[in-house]
């Protein structure tokens, strides 16, 4: 029997009032695709970072066996130096450096007088780049290339460094289908060069295409190791939540009521080049209690529409009309698409919805501050009390809503930005890509706030990536291209089929 290139025996691991990890077993055979799954909070990030070093030994009870060694590893650099390469969900590329900098940053290419070897930096650079297929300048800057081409330049990287083990947490969160694929077909090719990978992923189907073992972990525990020919999706998702998900989605009895919203004639340019039309006359409408889904492909205009029609936040030279209850209202600056009764719920939670450093509390009362004033003054206590009411209804997993927002899972983080919303009590309620970078479990429990939300007599408006999501939440969904609404169904009558060729629809030029 093949030795494990890797073992982790009875990792615990425990931070102020929380297990994170409670006695979890890892085994990965040499050569092997090897997944991990499990629900934001379960612990998946935590045990790699105790496998990297970045929690350090003696931080921790059990023990890391590498190529048959009892590893001890004080930081970073002393399982770099092993070949136990992470990749971070947030890449640690400096912007401002050229692709061959940051490749080589901490590991420089010298020559005999102690100085970097430029000459060789840039050959050395373009052979790694060659081998995860990438053909850019090794000289061009990281903050011209996009986030796909910066994985792979993340991956020369680890290359660099002589890998051995490569562990790259939720590596196709950020990327579009084209470059996600490109990027799990670089996995299954260093597989064949004889580079292990450790792969942390919410998606499924991305698992089952590559992996050649799964290990489930919940709640800080190991619950089993599944081997390719026997996974499943219902197999893991049973071991990540704890129960089967015989439905993806809630059920959902819609009680649509009057129109709230109405859209005419939307348009926006482009900010930068006013010349540039990025969304196209569009003219949407939504009633009370009514889920109504905007599917597109990428570029096709869906998060522009959104962000121009609250507050005018993207955009040049915006024109059209917004209704609420037949009457027309502005929606000029955010402040004012608030007082209006409209709420957005941003696809970038990280930048532009929290904001991380600040506590759960606050968070949660930032847009609506103006509830909570008295004497000038922002009462305290009563604005603990709302946070802790949400907290409670909307099943944050915090010790305290004193802790701060960045140390929540992305599934939790994202009740909070809904919590938010919720709390500036909407007429309209906007959802950009509510469900992104968040694992099964989580996902069902959104759904289920936002049928509760539709049911208490709300305008819904879901803007998702995903088609199955929009067929399984929404009432009626319109379909985007290129800026333009190409059509419109009822969910009892959309099929993927019919949207995608809607989704697709090309200008009349």
């Amino acid at each position: 029997m093949t030795q494990n290139i890797l073992e982790m025996r009875s990792i615990t691991k425990t931070f102020p009032g929380v297990k994170a990890l409670s006695d979890v077993t890892l085994e990965v055979a040499p050569g092997e695709v090897h997944a991990i799954c499990g629900e934001n909070g379960a612990g998946k990030s935590t045990l790699m970072k105790v496998l990297s070093g970045v929690y350090p030994h003696g931080t921790y009870d059990g023990e890391i066996v590498f190529e048959g060694r009892s590893m001890k590893f004080a930081d970073i650099r002393g399982s770099e130096d092993e070949g136990i390469v992470i990749i971070h969900q947030e890449l640690a590329l400096s912007r401002y450096l050229s692709i061959a900098e940051n490749i080589f940053l901490g590991n420089e290419i010298k020559n005999r007088f102690g100085l970097i070897d430029w000459n060789k930096t840039t050959a050395e650079a373009k052979k790694l780049l060659a081998r995860v297929g990438l053909n850019d300048d090794p000289a061009q800057k990281i903050m011209n290339i996009g986030v796909g081409k910066q994985q792979l330049v993340e991956i020369a990287k680890a290359l660099s460094k002589r890998v051995k083990i490569l562990i790259l947490d939720e590596p196709t969160a950020a990327l579009n289908d084209a470059d996600s694929d490109h990027l799990l077909d670089l996995i299954l090719h260093l597989k064949g060069q004889g580079i292990t990978s450790i792969i942390i992923s919410h998606k499924l189907n991305e698992i089952k295409k590559i992996a050649d073992s799964v290990t489930v972990i919940r709640d800080g525990k190991t619950i089993e190791t599944i081997r390719r020919d026997d996974v499943s999706e219902d197999r893991i998702i049973k071991g990540m939540v704890g129960r089967d998900l015989e439905h993806r989605y809630p059920d959902h009895t819609p009680h649509i009521g009057e129109e709230i919203l109405r859209v005419e004639d939307w348009t926006a340019h482009h900010p930068q080049d006013s010349s540039r039309v990025i969304v196209d006359k569009v003219s949407i409408t939504a009633r009370a209690g009514e889920i109504v889904g905007i599917a597109g492909l990428m570029g096709a205009g869906r998060t522009e529409f959104a962000m121009s029609l609250f507050g005018h936040s993207y955009g040049s030279r915006i024109s059209g009309k917004v209704f609420k209850r037949g009457q027309e209202i502005k929606t000029r600056t955010v402040s004012e698409a608030i007082k209006n009764g409209i709420a957005y719920a941003t696809e970038d939670r990280k930048t532009f919805g929290l904001n991380l450093i600040e506590d759960i509390k606050r968070n949660i009362s930032m847009a609506s501050l103006d509830k909570l004033v008295s004497l000038g003054l922002v009462n305290d206590n009563e604005e603990y009390k709302v946070a802790n009411e949400y907290k409670d209804s909307m099943n944050i997993k915090a010790p305290s809503v004193l802790n701060a927002t960045g140390q929540l899972s992305g599934g939790n983080q994202q009740k909070v930005v809904l919590s938010k919303w919720i709390y500036s009590d909407p007429d309209v309620l906007i959802l950009d890509e509510p469900t992104r970078g968040i694992d099964v479990g989580a996902k069902y429990e959104i759904y289920t706030i936002i049928n509760r939300l539709a049911a208490e007599g709300k305008a819904i408006v879901v803007i998702s990536s995903e088609l199955p999501e929009l067929l399984g939440i929404c009432d009626r969904i319109y379909a985007l291209s290129e800026g333009r609404i190409t059509g419109e169904m009822p969910v009892a009558d959309a099929t993927p089929e019919a949207l995608l060729k809607l989704m697709t629809l090309e200008k009349q030029r």
